[in-house]
């Protein structure tokens, strides 16, 4: 049966503030580093959305872009940085990784990304996983990367929500998460959810049995939508029966009284989940390979009256990129890994310039790799000259859109980072050089505002207690 996608609309609201009237568990604790006023002069500036400023000007207050432009005028107090010879950038952000799930190094105390005991665990929660001692963010911080999506893994059809971070050093994720940041929703299509359940002799082991668990999980989480619907409407007027009955003064004979209360249903932490996305709170970030299975996807989609955000690791992306155009859906790509598995055989290293290169395209390149993420700037590197190979005419302006902008865009969280424009967070990464030099390396790090990050500086290069002490002594 069709999603009544109008009608949902209508007392989705209703559930929407009775949810919201007990306050979303495990709220953001963050608070900014302390940071002084800056001005970062001359540089070569790399706005993020295809535009860029020779020997540009950034003017940094309270943790916030104040001006962007050149010439700036330096007022008391301020710091001024000389960024001639270099290349200012937005903060790099990562759209898919499992830092903290998945800690590095990688024992096997650390494995708690995948919750692998049955297809569908939407109520699971990655941030609940995150190991804040993870050296992989030191790592990727000093790489340039200032905020992350991490992920459960990919065992399950429906693995569960996944959380935006900022890079901060945090003794706790709440003091990582990103504030105002939507919750996301892993999936999982092709290989992975049938190998895993298959080999154990349970369902799925089949794609056509992946599709059927989606379907399923949907059509319950609707059912749940709408048993919050008809309790909403019973409490609604059982409430009003009530003021009534209280502000009478003198009851006629046939007034009624308000009787007992309607009894909520049962709170189930799946398919509250589902009832996100299927209102629009949630993200889908949809692990799948093949173009055949995306487009799949994008139906069952449009069957439930949600929207897939963004496919990721998406091999076969450039087969369909007209499709994803047309549904406002992001591919988030790999360089140049592929053929690791029969899903990923078609893959080519042009993916990501063709996904970019048609109207309204969304290209993201994203690490799922705690090597990878080190390296982000070089992977879109190598995908700028397999799209210019083609004769595309990538420039480096906008090319970094594909690590700040899109990311960005895709997470819910362009408003506050992923370009340099006045009033949004100071996220910057100032390079010794054009970031996509294989020789490029980021001299500062700043998370709104606060330099967390000197390549030539010790004393801004934090060390996480899970590595105190193990250094190599002389």
């Amino acid at each position: 049966m069709p999603f009544n996608h109008p009608r949902r609309l209508l007392w989705a609201s209703l559930f929407l503030s009775t949810l919201a009237a007990a306050g979303e568990p495990f709220p953001s604790t963050y608070q900014p580093l302390p940071s002084t006023p800056l001005l970062i002069r001359d540089a070569t500036v790399l706005i993020g959305d295809g535009s860029k400023i020779e020997s540009g000007d950034v003017l940094v207050r309270d943790g916030k872009i104040v001006a962007v432009g050149a010439n700036l005028t330096a007022e008391a107090g301020v710091t001024e940085i000389n960024g001639s010879g270099r290349v200012l950038t937005p903060g790099i952000i990562d759209i898919h990784s499992h830092l903290g799930v998945y800690a590095s190094p990688g024992l096997q105390g650390h494995q708690d990304g995948n919750e692998a005991t049955d297809p569908v665990t939407p109520g699971v929660w990655a941030e609940h996983s995150i190991l804040p001692d993870d050296p992989g963010f030191d790592a990727a911080r000093a790489a340039g990367v200032t905020s992350m999506l991490i992920l459960p893994g990919s065992a399950n059809l429906i693995g569960g929500r996944a959380v935006a971070v900022r890079n901060v050093p945090a003794q706790t994720y709440q003091q990582m998460k990103f504030p105002g940041a939507p919750h996301g929703l892993k999936m999982a299509c092709g290989e992975n959810p049938k190998r895993v359940y298959g080999s154990l002799g349970r369902a799925p082991q089949t794609r056509m049995g992946n599709v059927a668990g989606y379907r399923q999980a949907f059509a319950d989480a609707q059912q749940y939508l709408d048993d919050w619907q008809r309790y909403d409407k019973a409490l609604a007027e059982y409430t009003k029966k009530q003021a009534e009955a209280a502000s009478s003064k003198k009851k006629s004979k046939d007034q009624k009284e308000p009787g007992e209360p309607p009894k909520a249903p049962h709170r189930d932490l799946k398919l509250e989940t589902l009832a996100g996305v299927l209102k629009g709170e949630i993200l889908v970030q949809n692990h799948c390979y093949r173009s055949d299975e995306m487009a799949n996807q994008l139906d069952l989609a449009k069957e439930f009256g949600f929207k897939i955000t963004t496919f990721h690791h998406a091999t076969e992306a450039y087969q369909i990129a007209d499709l994803l155009a047309e549904n406002g859906t992001c591919a988030a790509m790999w360089a140049d890994w592929w053929g690791f598995k029969l899903e990923a055989f078609e893959g080519v290293q042009e993916n990501i310039a063709i996904v970019d290169r048609v109207k309204n395209g969304c290209a993201i390149v994203h690490s799922d790799s705690s090597e990878g993420i080190q390296r982000l700037n070089q992977e879109a590197a190598k995908a700028m000259a397999r799209g210019n190979a083609m004769g595309y005419g990538i420039d480096s302006a906008h090319a970094i859109r594909w690590l700040t902008e899109n990311p960005a865009k895709a997470m819910g969280i362009l408003d506050q980072t992923g370009t340099i424009a006045a009033g949004k967070r100071a996220d910057l990464v100032l390079w010794n050089r054009d970031p996509f030099s294989v020789y490029a390396l980021p001299d500062s790090v700043f998370i709104d505002g606060a330099e967390v990050y000197a390549r030539t500086d010790p004393k801004k290069q934090h060390v996480s207690d899970f590595r105190l002490g193990t250094e190599v002594q002389p």
